[in-house]
């Protein structure tokens, strides 16, 4: 596995987790799917702020790795085609955009409800 993924995922993961207490009540709801165990969703609520720093940190090192790091890189690694390379820079702007919307989704989350 390339290792200019693992922080994206990482940081992925980190977002999905901190947005547990907000967005999946919300789908479920939005589904039509209820009941009192969607309450306990909430438990994760006091570890949010956790969860954010470290996909911020987790963001930031793909940040480094994809546009600041200098690689020499060998003919015939993955890191030496330019398809390759874009996907990263795709991926890393599709991630910045999940983690700062799922960062901020107690404010623009009331409006739906």
């Amino acid at each position: 596995m390339d290792t200019k993924k693992l922080p994206l995922i990482g940081g992925l993961v980190a977002a999905l987790l901190s947005t547990v207490c907000c967005i999946v009540p919300l789908i479920l709801l939005l589904l039509g799917i209820g009941g009192s165990w969607v309450a306990n969703l909430t438990a994760l609520e006091p570890y949010k702020p956790y969860f954010i720093v470290g996909a911020v940190v987790l963001l930031a090192f793909a940040y480094w790795q994809i546009f600041l790091q200098k690689q020499a890189c060998e003919e015939g690694k993955i890191c030496a085609v330019p398809e390759n390379k874009r996907k990263y820079k795709i991926i890393f702007w599709i991630a910045t955009i999940i983690i700062l919307s799922s960062s901020s989704i107690s404010y623009w989350a009331p409006l739906f409800y």
